[in-house]
This record gives structure tokens, C-alpha cells and sequence, in this order.
């Protein structure tokens, strides 16, 4: 087959000669196809010169200075050289992405040097230049002057707004308008003669209840529906004699022509439009003979593509896999019976357009590995048709191993509108791992190469969060755009390193499994501190031993794996009480330096961080240590920690450094000595995504992209933190794996507490005996002093008062204030214990699940909460219950138990009817529409939940209100009950589709049940929903009138932290929280995505706007950034509203820094920062974690200096250092301010939350040095309340670290239990570092339950010595640092204490 060796050598040194490369080669980008041998490279060496970009310095030349898009229209402007007094049409057009710019100039070409009766000049704008000033100046000017504009794919709604505020005024003079499919408002623009569309989507056309027929009927998308009508419309269009129907045909065959896409059928549009509807063009043909307009040369809808295959494409998998088949894999020398096959989804316009050097690059690279591959496009947006028809053989199985959709796009629905359910259901019954590979779209390669952010904002909400939604994996980047000519180039590293990753999904499809290596990677945080097998909430070696047994059940290769929790820890530790800088963990390999170097070609580029190799981190001195122990073919390893715990200098560095050489090592041997085939991540979370890099869109030069490699990853996070499992699927390549956070039960109440509880139930019986009664009082006044309760509740002095001289309203408000309290603590919901990989929850845990799910209205399903339905039965409005309960009146606070406890009842009534003996729910069963329930209604007899409800004391509830709940609860027990955990992580290592799910927090969204999906985050333009919004505004409200109620004025300026987790579980209610006090509103578009904000007028808004200083965690900053944008737009938009200073603080602080730092009151506005790109939190954490800190101002330096890149909307590609605006922002902060959204994880499970929270920085920052007043917002149930941050941290300690339910539960699980105990003691003392909010109380009552107490203090002692050292630690660094004033015997028993835990760890 000559042709065929031929014509590959020619596209190939096409693909080689236009593959852009990076200025750092590394290794995989060398490889070459082997049957070309060296001319080829020869070829790519001579052309090499001739690839220097347009753009050199992005950062620096950019028109917008930010990095993104710094292309110019003038390389797509063509203008007749010699018109020769032909009318010269003037053509303008607004694309998305350059594809067409080459046929479009060729096209032109064409008509001025063989057309005689006209001449066009044209000039053509990617839809992302409009954002810049002088492109847009130049844009309006160029439509002024033309007769014809044409638009396709204009989907992004401010930039939608911008084409309509020019195109609009000028559509009177334009002699045509063609807009093909676009958001509606650019769709009305369109004008043939006669036909428009401008009723489009407002009221009733033929073309407008076409599209809606055939969404009904098939779920189609816009253009899907145009694409229908067209194939129709023409045929029938085309016989009618009137004009209307002449310009319709106009229309759609121009239509056909702009999808036909080729230098010819672009041709045929501009003459046909030019001859028909351009008037001077018009007059110079009469008398004249006019073109007849070709049909369009039109490839068929969907096909099988290659680009070496004779014909141009196959219509079917037949007639594609006998030539492939017989013809070109021997040639190619395939083996056609062995070789894995790669499915790949192609776009059509680059096909139609002949710019496919990207997908033949990727093609060849495949086959070069001997791998067949079959390509597939579709002449719309929706893949499914295609992949049904070519991704399977005649008899049904499925021919492709792995699939590579190479568009970027949503699999059904493109960027308009996606139908996630109909893909994710195609792409599982394929049953196939789905990568989803980005081609750049707005940025050439050096502006992508030089971009710390990585991929343009507005590609990461279309081509990457969408995609993720259908279950798409591993978004890399592997094609791009040529500055110049706007033609795809392929990026040979990334092309390289998709075929290689594609390939490894494919062998774990198709490996037999007892010949699968899988590496377990268990994570240690924070290091030398007994802390292997962290994650959060997860028992991590007794889900290790179920992972074990199920790789086992299914033929794995595990060796003589012990099948015990504690004999899997002593073979990993060698010694549960381990220290990982010791040798007391296994070493499972030690690799030479010289080794280490030839394996990892980076090695030396982390010398600048860490000096040569091996360093002192997971090494002996001579050696890389890599820690771990193998079973057959399962490694168990433990991940090295980031390095820089304790060092108070790397701390405060802006940017995180690179892994140390330890870390890398890691990985080098998991993948070049081990040889795994897959690398098993297990839990949240470890160190890999955090690395240094991009934020989305890697480089060969990131590290997560680097250390991970071709390695396929599975990694399982927990079901209640989508926002970093994102981060771990987008920068670590991660397919993610959700389990189970332990159900939250509510915390109950113990010692004085609970005598308080009795002592209330008491005075209940007997407030009118006017003796008892009011001894009872005493009673309870003086517990609740016992109790720290004074700090709550403002309570009488104890030595002075006697309730026997109060009356009984005065009565009744002390112990109604003093329950609202209790009542708080022990209705706050506990997450209890450690979820083990694989098993259900008990129907008890089920019930408190439920419990919380019913408590929360769903008003878009139609659901009221169970407390609404039964306060409605007594004629109570539960709001009012809630707000009377918050206020402390005795009546609604007995009236809230009292419904909570019937809720609770009804619940378990449900739950019991689906339970088992063995306490378990195995199946469900229905009772809300069963026959049986016609039969109880006849009978007159009641639903077992009804009477439950009836039994707490409401006998008017209705079972008809009840019942859309009630479905719904059988709904969510199912999910509740449901496990797919080790199924999801088997599924995964056996190369197959793994569903996709959202994460969040399962009481708003139980959707986000069952577990063992493949996590994804949301569409980030979606929020913040209105429904979120409506909430904000309740919170804003509560928490300006908690502030009036303080001080009397309205705050000037609050600091907000905004957390990624947090505004996916709530949809952005913190986002709009931000929006609210600014007082301005996010405007949704009309396909329902949230791009654009307005000002509220002040007379609306009702008082001041409230200025803000906004600091977005890593993570935000990664998901959210276009809602960064957002939020610094609003802003802006109110700096710059003239309005009087006393009612706009942001105008007011905004023109004093423009004063003090010199700049414009724009820049001066700047009120979002973050990170720098690809580091991630203040780092205070950690040095609190780990001990690395000297003092608190060293905190304040690392949070002023990590946290200060401010995000500017005017240069969106970079986040910029701005340290004295950041501390010119923050020192006028009057209150500092977070959000709690989810009973899961509160303000001492995690370090996060005070890692960013800012009160002591502000009040160093201050004039005055007055420390801000500190606020937390509590949304984890429906009352929703504003409480301060002092209050919020005791309640947290009252229901957790004090509590005897949390810290058995905690202990009950063993080593992992006591280190989950102290992380929560060092947690609040991180609190006083930052806050100072912390009692004293709390650090004494702690030091008696824990270590005062003979017999728990042996416990910890026994269970893991090395966490209880550190708790010991964490008490006598408290009071060293003046957090906690305690007795001198306190602290002998603490020093003690140490020596004694010291000689046990080591020996003595």
C-alpha cells in the first residue's frame, strides 16, 4: 500500500512541522512514529524556525494584560488588492474559536481573484477580543461600515451583550445579518430580506415550535434542532415562489454552507448573499448572468474519519474496519486481533475546514504504539447518535477500550445547553473510561504557557466543569491555536502524554488481574506525628482490609495480605507508634541517587528548592527511602508530606515550593520500578494536586503533571468535599471515588448539661409553685455558671440574685434563654465515629440522616419540611417557632423540642418498616403508594409515621401534606442505603465508566447518594442560584441586625473568607452573601447561567452599601474564578456609583486608597484576592499543625503575604501581588465574617477555617489596633443564625472535643480515633493564635477529660502514643503562649507527662 506510506508521511511531518514544542523538552516528547524513521525528525528540525508564535511575552503584551488572549483581528482582515471598479461587500464576523479563519480568508481570496462582478473585503473577531478596549472600539467601526455580519456559537453571555450593543443599531444598514447558532438575544439579530428572527424564543414561529417539538420528542439541543430543520426546510423551501420563502431558503442553505466549512462552501455563501441582497452588487448585475450558487459540498451528519483513509470518511463500522482492518493496521504493521483500541470524538467544523493537524497528531501518535483507533464526529453537538452507532460491533459489544473526546464539549449539548443524564446513561451502557482532552481555544500556547491561572476562565466553565459532569476524566490540554493563521497546532508533550494515558486505561481494561500492580497510597499528615493513614472521617486501615479482601474476590494478586486492620498497620508502620522520620516505618525500597536521577527527568529542577539529592527527607543519607510494604501485586505505600511543615521561612513564602526530591521519588517508583498500573489514592486527602502548577490546564512543567505522569490514578474522597476531589481530577488527572462521611447524630448533652436539661423539665411542672419554682431557678442559674454558660446567656449574678423576688415572666425568660442554649448543643448534629470503604449505614444512622433531611423545606420540588407540616397542624408558622426559640421564649422553646421530637418519631416509624432483624435496611419498601394505602384510607386507619407524629402530641397533622415527603424520604433511604464504594474503586482498575455524581453535603443534596461515584463539583455559572440568593439575604439581614444590636451603626467594611466546598454545597449562598452587602444583583442569562451583575438603587437597597474585602481559599480560586469576577465587577460597578459617601462605604474606601496609594479608584476597588496560582491556603495551618511558628506576627506575615494576589476583572489571566492594597482593604475591616454550612465539618475539624480567618491581622493592620469583631454565619440547619465567633467555638467544643458521645465514638475506632481527638485540641488552640476567641475553659475542661483522668489518660496512652504526645504537646504550648492560664500543678503533670510518653515511644 505505497499511497498509504505516502500520504501518512506527509500529514505526519504536517502534524510534526506545526506541533508546537515546549522550550524544556521532556523525554516523552521526542518519541517519533518508528516506521518513519529519522527524516521525519530531520523535516521537524528544518521547519522548527518557523513555529515562534505571534505572541512572545504575554504577560507583559497582552492588550489586557492579563495573559489571555492577546490575538488581533488585523490577521484576519483580507482586503481586495485590486477591486478593478467591482462593489466590494464588506463581510464582518464573530466567531468562538479560529477554525474558520483560514477557510474564510481563502474563500475571500478566491472571490477577488476570480469573481468579476464583485470584490469582498472581510475582517473576523474571536468572540474573547471583544473584551478589549481597542479591539471592541476597532469591531464597532468595522460593523459601521459593512453590509454583511456573521456570527456563529456566541454562547457567553457578556460578550453575547456586547456583539447585540453594536450589531443592533447597525442592523437597519447592514444589507444582512447571519447568526447561526448563538445565545437567543444574538439570534435575533439575524435579517435575510424578508426572514428574521426576531421573535425568537419570545412568542410563536414556525421555526421556534419546530425547536421545541423536537426537544420534547428527543431532548434535542439548539442546534440540534436547527440541524433537523435545515435538512428539511430547503427540499420543501425551495418550490415556494414568494419572497418570505426565498429568504428562508437564503437562510438555511447559508447555513448548510457555514457547517460545510471549506474554503468552497463559504464561497458559494458570500456570492449567493453578495449577488441577492447587496445593492450595489445588485445594479452591477443587471443584464448579467448571475452565479449559480453550488450545492453545498456537505459531509454527512455523523462518520467514522481518517484522515489516510481513501475515501474521505465511512458511514459505517463496516466499511471503516475492513479497510482499516485489512488495509492499513498490516501496513502500519497493527495487529488488528490484539491491539487495544482507542475510541476519539472529533468536531466536524475542523474536518469541514481542513484544520485537523491536532487530531492527526494524536492519531498518529496512537498508532504508533500499535494501537488501532476509530474517530468518530457528528454534524451537531450531540455525540451520543455516533457513539451508539460506531463504538459497538454487529452484535452489540463495544469495540474501543478507552474514548478521548477531542472537543472539549459536553458530550450531548456542546457549550448551550447539555443533557448530562442522557450522556452519562450512553457513555455507562459503553461502559468505557471517557477523557475529555481540551484544545485551547482563546490563548495561544506561549499565553497558555506563560499563564500561572493555565486555561482561559471561560473554557474551564464550558470544556472542563462540563464535561466533568457527564464523568469525563483528565482534562489535558493537547491542541491549540497558531497566533497568526488562528489554525489548531498540536502540543507534542501533551499529545504524547494523552496517547500514553489513554493507553494505560485501556490496559487495565484489557490486563488479566492477576497480573494488575496496584499501588495503595496512604497519605501522613501532619508528619512525625503517629499519623499514617490519615483522611477525613474514614477508617483508613480497616478500608484498606476491605479493599484487600475485594481485590482478592476478584483475582488479584495480593500475597500473603493480612486480612486484620492491626496486622495491615504493624506490616506498613512495622510499628503502630511510628514516627515517619524514623526507621520505624517499612522501608520497601531504597533508590541510589543515581537511579533516582536517570528515572526522573525533573530531579534536577527541584535542586533550587532543596539543594541535591537525596536531601533529609525520606532519606538515610546515602539513599531515597520509600516507605510502604508489598503484598504480591499490591503496594502499600505512604505519600511524603509537602516538606516544608516546619520551616517558619518556606512558610512565608508567596508561592509554594516545588516537591522535595523524597516526594518525587515516591513516584518514580511507583511507576518505573513498581510498575503499577494504577495508583489507588486513599482518602482526603494527600499532597499531589496541592503541587505547584497551573491551576487548571497543566503543562509538562507542573508538577502534579509531572510526579503523576502516565500513572492512572483513582483516588477516594470524601462524598462532602467535591471542590478538592475537582482539584485532584483537573491537576492530578484523578478519577474520584466517593465514600461515606459517618451519619451526624445530634450531640446530646452530658454532666451539668444534662442536670440542666432535668432541673428545666422540672421548673416546667412547677413554675407557679412559688417556692419550688423558684428554688428550681436558683438551681438552674447557678448550674449554668458551672457550666460556662454565663458566656451565652446573660445571666443574673450569681451571689446576689434569688428568683423567690422575680416574677414569673422574668422567671421564665432566664430559663428560657438558658434551654434555647442546651437545647442548641444538643440538637447540633455530631458526625460520629470512622466510615469503613463498604459498608451501609445501620438504619439508626439512616434515621439521622433522614432526620436532617426532613428538616429542610425543597419549595422547586415541592416539598415542605416535616417541623412546617406538623407546626402547621397547631396553626404555627415554624419560622416564627424558630425566631421565638432563638430569642429564648420558653413556650416556642419547648414548642421546637417538642417538634423535633416528633419529627424524629415519624422518621423512625418510616425507617423500622424497611428494617431488618440484623438492624441493617436491606430493601425499601414502599408505603406512600402502595395498594395498601387506598385500602388504610377506606379503613380509616393511619400511616405508621402519621401516628408516630400524632403519639408526640399533634393529633391535626395531615397525611396528605405528608405525603410528597414522605416519597421523597423513600427516595433518599434508598440512596442512604445504597454502597458502591469498592464497586466504584473495582470498576475504575477494571477499566470501565464510573457513574458520575455531584459531591456536597447529602442533607441539601441527596443526589449526592449513594457513594462510589465518580464526584464531580457543579457548572460554576450556574451560581449562585436564586434560591441562594434568597438565603444571603436572610443571613445579610441577621447579621447587619446583630450588628446594629452591638454597636448601633452599620458596619463600614467586612472581611469575608469564601471557601470552594461551602458554594458548591450551597449553590453560592456566600458568593451572594458578598453580592448582598455590596448591594448589587446577579443577573442570570437566558439559558440560566449567572454572568453579569447590577447595581440595586440605594432607595431599594435601604441602607449603605457595605464595603468587603474578600478572601477566596486555593480552591475557590481554582472552581470559581469567572465568579471572581463577578463578585470584583459588582464591586467596581459600586465604587464608581456616584452616590454620597455616608451610603456607600466601597466608594468611600475606595477613593481614600486611590489617595494613599496613587492609583485609580478602579484599581483601587480591587476587593478579591486569593493565593497566586497553583499555591494554596496562609499556610497557618500548617505551622500551627506542625509547631513551626515563633509568634503570632509570624502568622500575620504568612497570611498578608500568601493570601495577598488580588484578582482584577480587568486583567483576568493572572492574579497579581498587591500587598498594600490587601493591607489598605483590610485595615478599615470593621467584622470578620465565615459561613458554616454543613453539620460534617465545623470549625475545629478542620484547619481551614482559621488558616484564613483575618481578626487578628486586621486589628494589627487598625489604626486604632481595635480587634474587629469576629462573626460565623450557622446555615447547617433551617434556622439559619449569625453568632460570634467566641460563641460558635465554645458550642463546637461543647459538642465535640468535650463531649463524651464524639470522643468515644472517636475512640471506639482506635489509633486513627485518639489522632482525631487531638487534631480538634490543636484546631482550637489554632482559634486563640488567630482570633483570640477562645475561653479558658475550654483548654481546663479539656485537660481534665483527658489527662486528669487517670484511666482515659492511660487509654490514649495505649492506643496511639504518638498523637497523645502531641495533645500533651498542645496543652503546654497553650499556656506557654498565654492561650490558657491553668494551675503550676497542671503544668508539672503536662511536663511529666511528656518525659514518661518520650521514653515509651522510644524504647526506654
Amino acid at each position: 500500500m505505497v499511497y498509504y506510506k505516502v500520504a501518512v508521511s506527509a500529514l505526519l511531518a504536517l502534524s510534526v512541522s506545526n506541533a508546537w514544542q515546549p522550550s524544556k523538552q521532556i523525554s516523552a516528547s521526542t518519541k517519533t512514529t518508528a516506521f518513519l524513521g529519522g527524516a521525519l525528525q530531520q523535516h521537524a528540525s528544518a521547519t522548527s524556525s518557523s513555529l515562534s508564535m505571534v505572541v512572545t511575552d504575554p504577560i507583559t503584551s497582552s492588550p489586557m494584560g492579563g495573559g489571555f488572549t492577546a490575538s488581533n483581528a488585523e490577521s484576519r482582515r483580507v482586503v481586495p488588492e485590486n477591486p478593478r471598479n467591482r462593489p466590494v461587500m464588506k463581510v464582518v464576523y464573530v466567531v468562538l474559536e479560529s477554525q474558520y479563519q483560514s477557510s474564510m480568508t481563502a474563500a475571500v481570496k478566491r472571490i477577488n481573484v476570480g469573481n468579476d462582478d464583485m470584490a469582498v473585503e472581510c475582517v473576523g473577531y474571536l468572540l474573547e477580543e471583544l473584551r478589549n478596549d481597542d479591539a471592541f472600539a476597532q469591531f464597532k467601526q468595522d460593523v459601521a461600515e459593512a453590509n454583511v455580519f456573521i456570527g456563529s456559537l456566541i454562547f457567553v453571555q457578556e460578550l453575547a451583550e456586547k456583539v447585540v450593543e453594536v450589531v443592533q443599531p447597525a442592523r437597519d444598514n447592514l444589507d444582512a445579518v447571519l447568526v447561526f447558532p448563538s445565545m437567543p438575544e444574538v439570534m435575533r439579530l439575524n435579517k435575510v430580506g424578508s426572514f428574521t428572527m426576531k421573535n425568537l424564543g419570545q412568542s410563536k414561529s414556525v421555526i421556534s415550535d419546530f425547536m421545541k417539538k423536537k426537544k420534547q420528542e428527543d431532548g434535542s439541543s439548539f442546534e440540534e434542532g436547527m440541524l433537523k430543520l435545515l435538512r428539511t426546510l430547503p427540499k420543501v423551501l425551495k418550490f415556494l415562489p414568494s419572497d418570505k420563502a426565498a429568504d428562508a431558503r437564503t437562510f438555511m442553505m447559508s447555513f448548510q454552507y457555514w457547517l460545510g466549512g471549506s474554503p468552497e462552501n463559504l464561497e458559494s455563501l458570500l456570492t449567493m448573499v453578495g449577488q441577492d441582497y447587496i445593492a450595489p452588487i445588485k445594479a452591477n448585475m443587471v443584464g448579467k448572468t448571475k452565479k449559480i450558487a453550488a450545492e453545498p459540498v456537505l459531509l454527512p451528519d455523523k462518520a467514522i474519519w481518517h484522515p489516510v483513509a481513501p475515501s474521505i470518511v465511512f458511514e459505517t463500522n463496516e466499511q471503516y474496519f475492513k479497510w482499516y482492518n485489512s488495509e492499513f493496521c498490516p501496513d502500519a504493521g497493527i495487529d488488528p486481533k490484539t491491539a487495544p483500541t482507542i475510541g476519539i470524538i472529533l468536531q466536524k467544523s475542523h474536518i469541514n475546514t481542513k484544520d485537523d493537524t491536532h487530531y492527526v497528531s494524536l492519531i498518529s501518535e496512537l498508532e504508533s504504539r500499535g494501537s488501532r483507533v476509530v474517530a468518530i464526529y457528528s454534524g451537531g453537538l450531540d455525540f451520543s447518535g455516533p457513539i451508539e452507532d460506531y463504538f459497538y460491533d454487529a452484535s452489540g459489544k463495544p469495540i474501543v477500550d478507552t474514548v478521548i473526546n477531542l472537543t472539549g464539549f459536553a458530550l450531548v449539548g456542546g457549550p448551550a445547553s447539555q443533557d448530562h443524564k442522557k450522556a452519562a446513561k450512553v457513555l455507562k451502557k459503553l461502559n468505557r473510561p471517557y477523557m475529555c482532552a481540551v484544545p485551547l481555544v482563546f490563548q495561544s500556547f506561549e499565553e497558555w504557557q506563560s499563564s500561572e491561572l493555565g486555561l482561559h476562565p471561560i473554557q474551564v466553565a464550558l470544556q472542563v466543569s462540563l464535561p466533568e459532569i457527564d464523568g469525563a476524566i483528565e482534562p489535558i490540554i493537547y491542541a491549540g491555536r497558531e497566533g497568526a493563521t488562528g489554525r489548531s497546532v498540536p502540543l507534542a508533550d501533551r499529545v504524547n502524554l494523552l496517547a500514553d494515558r489513554s493507553l494505560k486505561w485501556a490496559n487495565l481494561r484489557n490486563k488479566p488481574n492477576q497480573d494488575k500492580k496496584i499501588a495503595i497510597t496512604i497519605f501522613s499528615f501532619p508528619p512525625d506525628k503517629g499519623n499514617v493513614g490519615t483522611a477525613a472521617y474514614l477508617d483508613v486501615f480497616d478500608s484498606i482490609k476491605a479493599v484487600l479482601k475485594q481485590l482478592k474476590t476478584e483475582g488479584y494478586e495480593i500475597g500473603d495480605a493480612p486480612m486484620e486492620k492491626e496486622a495491615i498497620m504493624e506490616a506498613v508502620l512495622n510499628d503502630p507508634e511510628a514516627r515517619i522520620s524514623s526507621p520505624e516505618l517499612n522501608v520497601a525500597y531504597r533508590m541510589s541517587t543515581d537511579e533516582y536521577y536517570e528515572l526522573t527527568p525533573y530531579a534536577t529542577d527541584l535542586e533550587e528548592n532543596w539543594g541535591k539529592a537525596p536531601g533529609n527527607l525520606n532519606s538515610d543519607g546515602q539513599n531515597l527511602v520509600v516507605y510502604g510494604k508489598q503484598f504480591g501485586n499490591v503496594f502499600i505505600g505512604v505519600q511524603p508530606s509537602f516538606g516544608y511543615e516546619g520551616d517558619p521561612m518556606r512558610l512565608l513564602f508567596a508561592k509554594s515550593a516545588s516537591p522535595h526530591h523524597g516526594f518525587a521519588a515516591y513516584y518514580t517508583y511507583l511507576e518505573k520500578i513498581f510498575k503499577a498500573d494504577a495508583v489507588l489514592h486513599f482518602g482526603t486527602h494527600g499532597s499531589l494536586e496541592f503541587m505547584p502548577g497551573k491551576q487548571v490546564g497543566m503543562s509538562g512543567t507542573c508538577y502534579p503533571d509531572r510526579l503523576i505522569n502516565s500513572l492512572p490514578s483513582a483516588y477516594l474522597y470524601a462524598a462532602n468535599n467535591p471542590s478538592e476531589a475537582t482539584i485532584a481530577k483537573r491537576r492530578s488527572y484523578s478519577a474520584t471515588v466517593s465514600y461515606l462521611t459517618p451519619p451526624a447524630e445530634n450531640a446530646g448533652l452530658y454532666k451539668g448539661l444534662k442536670e440542666l436539661k432535668e432541673l428545666i423539665s422540672s421548673y416546667q411542672g412547677l413554675r407557679e409553685n412559688e417556692g419550688r419554682g423558684a428554688a428550681i431557678v436558683n438551681s438552674i442559674v447557678s448550674t449554668s455558671y458551672t457550666c460556662n454558660l454565663d458566656k451565652d446567656v446573660d445571666l443574673p449574678a450569681v451571689e446576689t440574685y434569688d428568683a423567690i423576688n422575680d416574677t414569673i415572666e422574668r422567671r421564665d425568660e432566664i430559663v428560657g434563654a438558658i434551654y434555647a442554649q442546651i437545647m442548641q448543643i444538643e440538637s447540633r448534629l455530631l458526625p460520629c465515629g470512622l466510615h469503613t470503604v463498604g459498608v451501609p449505614p445501620t438504619a439508626e444512622e439512616a434515621i439521622a440522616t433522614l432526620v436532617n433531611i426532613a428538616q429542610l423545606d425543597r419549595p422547586e420540588d415541592g416539598i415542605e419540611s416535616l417541623p412546617r407540616v406538623i407546626a402547621a397542624s397547631i396553626g404555627r408558622e415554624i419560622n416564627e417557632i424558630y425566631r421565638g426559640n432563638n430569642q429564648g421564649v420558653l413556650e416556642d422553646v419547648e414548642l421546637n423540642t417538642k417538634i423535633t421530637e416528633a419529627a424524629r418519631a415519624a422518621v423512625r416509624a418510616l425507617v423500622q418498616q424497611s428494617t431488618g432483624p440484623d438492624g441493617r435496611v436491606k430493601e425499601v419498601k414502599s408505603f406512600a403508594d402502595e395498594l395498601g394505602g387506598m385500602f388504610s384510607k377506606m379503613m380509616g386507619s393511619k400511616k405508621p409515621w402519621t401516628n408516630a407524629i400524632i403519639a408526640a402530641g399533634f393529633p391535626s397533622v395531615s397525611e396528605e401534606r405528608l405525603e410528597p415527603l414522605i416519597k421523597y424520604l423513600e427516595f433518599c433511604l434508598r440512596q442512604v442505603v445504597a454502597n458502591n464504594e469498592l464497586g466504584g474503586i473495582m470498576e475504575l482498575l477494571n477499566g470501565e465508566f464510573l457513574m458520575p455524581a455531584p459531591g456536597g453535603d447529602p442533607i441539601r443534596n441527596p443526589e449526592v447518594l449513594p457513594t462510589g461515584r465518580n464526584m464531580h463539583a457543579l457548572d460554576p455559572s450556574s451560581i449562585p442560584t436564586a434560591a441562594a440568593v434568597q438565603v444571603s439575604e436572610d443571613v445579610v439581614r441577621k447579621l447587619l441586625e446583630k450588628l446594629k444590636s452591638e454597636g448601633g451603626d452599620y458596619p463600614e467594611s467586612i472581611a469575608f473568607t469564601l471557601w470552594g466546598t461551602d458554594n458548591i454545597k450551597t449553590y453560592g449562598e456566600s458568593l451572594a452573601q458578598v453580592l448582598a452587602l455590596v448591594g448589587v444583583r446577579p443577573v442570570a442569562d437566558s439559558l440560566g447561567r449567572v454572568n453579569k451583575v447590577e447595581l440595586i438603587p440605594l432607595e431599594e437597597l435601604g441602607r449603605p452599601r457595605v464595603d468587603v474585602v474578600v478572601s477566596c481559599s486555593g480552591v475557590f480560586r481554582d472552581l470559581f474564578i469567572n465568579q471572581m469576577n463577578l463578585m470584583d465587577r459588582g464591586i467596581k460597578m459600586a465604587a464608581e456609583a456616584d452616590e454620597p459617601i455616608d451610603q456607600n462605604f466601597v466608594r468611600k474606601h475606595a477613593l481614600e486608597q486611590a489617595e494613599e496609594l496613587g492609583i485609580s479608584l478602579r484599581d483601587a476597588a480591587c476587593r478579591v484576592f486569593s493565593n497566586s496560582a497553583g499555591s494554596y491556603s496562609a499556610n497557618v495551618g500548617l505551622a500551627i499543625e506542625n509547631g513551626g511558628w515563633e509568634d503570632e506576627t509570624q502568622l500575620q506575615d504568612q497570611f498578608l503575604t500568601r493570601k495577598g494576589f488580588a484578582f482584577n476583572a480587568d486583567k483576568p489571566g493572572m492574579m497579581e501581588q498587591q500587598a498594600d492594597l490587601f493591607k489598605a482593604a483590610l485595615k478599615r475591616v470593621d467584622v470578620t465574617f465565615q459561613n458554616l454550612d454543613s453539620s460534617e465539618i465545623s470549625i475545629t475539624d478542620v484547619s481551614h477555617y482559621y488558616d484564613s480567618d483575618p481578626t487578628k491581622v486586621v486589628q494589627s493592620l487598625r489604626d486604632d489596633k481595635k480587634k474587629p469583631m469576629s462573626l460565623m454565619a450557622d446555615t447547617t440547619t433551617a434556622n439559619a443564625q449569625v453568632r460570634t465567633l467566641a460563641e460558635t467555638v465554645r458550642l463546637d467544643a461543647r459538642t465535640k472535643l468535650l463531649n463524651p458521645k464524639f470522643y468515644e465514638g472517636m475512640l471506639s475506632t482506635g489509633y486513627e480515633g485518639v489522632r482525631e481527638i487531638q487534631k480538634r485540641l490543636r484546631n482550637t488552640m489554632g482559634w486563640s493564635a488567630t482570633a483570640g476567641e477562645v475561653d479558658n475553659f475550654v483548654f481546663e475542661d479539656a485537660n481534665d477529660t483527658f489527662i486528669n483522668d487517670p484511666e482515659m489518660q492511660k487509654r490514649l496512652l495505649d492506643t496511639n502514643p504518638n498523637a497523645f504526645r502531641d495533645m500533651v504537646t498542645t496543652f503546654l504550648e497553650a499556656n506557654g503562649r498565654g492561650y490558657w492560664d491553668t494551675s503550676e500543678e497542671n503544668i508539672e503533670r503536662l511536663q511529666e507527662l511528656y518525659a514518661e510518653v518520650e521514653d515509651r515511644i522510644e524504647g526506654v
